[in-house]
Formats: structure tokens, C-alpha cells, sequence
């Protein structure tokens, strides 16, 4: 990150020579720093490393989130996201992992994201249960998973997020060295723009990761999904909310409670995120 900067900041001030020069110029800065950030992002020096996942468990305390015959959707999340952080850290003992909750309480969607950006996670991961309207002509025949990324509508609303979780912009001496950061400045603009496309590109790319286990153990594959999602728009790192099933479905709901069944769920999301980190970290 910083020899993006570097090559911004000491990049001559083309917009004052003729403008196609100038256009052709940008676009190659352009080329240039998408090849440096990507392997640089969340890295000074050594090569980028998954060091810390938050688990987020959705729901809690007094939003119950969907209901079923027999269980909640509070409750079969936190199953979940426990049994996925317990696996996650015997898989990778060298990896982070931190609960939004731990227990049945209630956490507001921006304490979630907030606590994701102030451990400076490298992933986000949210899980929830599916429901149908009780209305709904088919409620209780449809079931499947899917997996949402954030979408365009609200993408702005990650700019604050980067600004407090990427490295290069807390540095102590950012300001000495570029000379402060100006959320009007061009140079800046580009850097957000990387970054934000950056993220959602791997969020994409876990999603489907995970989508493609599901799909392996059986389940019934409902996609991958953009979504103005509060608890996604606001991360700044790559953040998925995965739908591991329909409470509203009686196979569905007995799957999500059973032992067998959450476990399965939890194997295939970190099979899901060791694909991940095979494709994104550096050797």
C-alpha cells in the first residue's frame, strides 16, 4: 500500500499537460497500482497473512430473527457461529477469531460491523437462518443456502470503514509522509476506489468458495447475492452473510438443530475459507 501512495503522491501533475496524455497517464497509474494492491493490502513488508476472522452470529437477545416449529433463529445462529470459531481456530491456530456475541443478547447491526473494523479483521462472517413468509403460497416446501455480498446502492458507506481498518491509513506518520488525507483528493479517490472494489471481489470470492461446499454436501444451491445490507455495507474488509438454511422448512429446521447438521454447515465453511486463503494469501 504505501508504494501505491508513494507512486501517487510523486507522480507528476499530468492534468496541466495536454489532456489525452493526461487520460493515458491515469490509466496506466491505474493498471499499476490494481497489480500492487493486490498483493499488498493489509501488508507493509511481509506477505499478507488471514490473521483475524470475526464470527458474527446474527441476531440475538430481543430480535429473534425468524421463527420455526421448534427453534429460533437466534439460537441455531449462535450454535453455529461457536461450533465455526472452535473449528476455525483448531484448523488455524495462527488465526484470530472474535464473536460479535457468545451469548443470547442482543448487539446492534453497527456495534457488529464496528467491532469487525476495530479488530482490523480480515474477514467477515455472518450467519443467519432463512424464513418464508408465513403467508407465502409454498412457505414450507422451499429451502437451499445462499450467500449475500454487499451491494452498489450503499457502497460509499464503506469509505469510513477502510479509512479505520486499512493499515496505510493509520500509520502515525501518514500525514509526514503524504501529506495528510483529503477525502476530496483525486489521488485519495483512487486508492478507495481500489480498495473498495478490492473487497468486494473477495467477498465474492468466498461466497461462491463457500456456495461450492454446500453444493458438495447436497444442498440445494440458491446463489450468491448482492445486498444492501447494513452489517456488509459498513466493513471494511471482505464481509459475507451466508443463509445456511430455511427455518421455515421442517427437513431444513431439524437439519440446522441437529448436531450432524450444524457440523456439516461448519466443515463446509472452512473448507470454504482454506480455499480462500490458498488464492489470496502469498506464499
Amino acid at each position: 500500500m504505501n508504494i501505491i501512495f508513494a507512486m501517487i503522491k510523486y507522480s507528476p501533475k499530468l492534468m496541466k499537460i495536454n489532456p489525452l496524455r493526461s487520460l493515458l497517464s491515469y490509466f496506466s497509474l491505474f493498471l499499476t497500482s490494481l497489480l500492487f494492491l493486490s498483493f499488498t493490502i493489509n501488508s507493509t513488508s511481509a506477505p499478507y497473512r488471514i490473521k483475524t476472522i470475526v464470527i458474527d452470529a446474527g441476531h440475538g437477545g430481543k430480535a429473534g430473527g425468524a421463527v420455526g416449529k421448534h427453534s429460533t433463529e437466534k439460537k441455531i445462529t449462535l450454535e453455529v457461529a461457536l461450533r465455526l470459531g472452535k473449528a476455525i481456530q483448531r484448523t488455524y491456530p495462527d488465526i484470530k477469531v472474535v464473536y460479535t456475541r457468545t451469548s443470547d443478547i442482543f448487539v446492534p447491526n453497527e456495534n457488529r460491523t464496528n467491532l469487525a473494523n476495530r479488530v482490523k479483521a480480515d474477514l467477515f462472517i455472518s450467519i443467519h437462518c432463512n424464513s418464508m413468509p408465513i403467508n407465502h403460497s409454498n412457505r414450507t416446501g422451499i429451502k437451499g443456502v445462499e450467500t449475500f455480498v454487499a451491494g452498489f446502492g450503499r457502497i460509499d458507506e464503506q469509505d469510513v470503514a477502510i479509512r479505520e481498518n486499512a493499515d496505510i491509513l493509520l500509520e502515525k506518520d501518514y500525514k509526514s509522509k503524504y501529506g495528510g488525507y483529503d477525502p476530496k483528493d483525486p489521488e485519495s479517490m483512487i486508492i478507495f476506489s481500489l480498495m473498495k472494489n478490492q473487497f468486494r471481489d473477495q467477498s465474492i470470492k468466498l461466497a461462491t468458495l463457500m456456495q461450492n461446499e454446500y453444493i458438495a454436501a447436497g444442498r440445494i444451491n440458491r446463489g450468491v447475492k448482492e445486498q444492501n445490507i447494513l452489517i456488509l455495507q459498513r466493513a471494511g474488509m471482505p464481509a459475507v452473510l451466508t443463509e445456511v438454511g430455511f427455518i421455515s422448512n421442517l427437513e431444513e429446521e431439524r437439519y440446522l438443530m441437529s448436531e450432524a447438521g450444524q457440523n456439516e454447515i461448519v466443515q463446509n465453511i472452512v473448507a470454504a475459507i482454506g480455499n480462500y486463503k490458498k488464492q489470496v494469501e502469498l506464499r
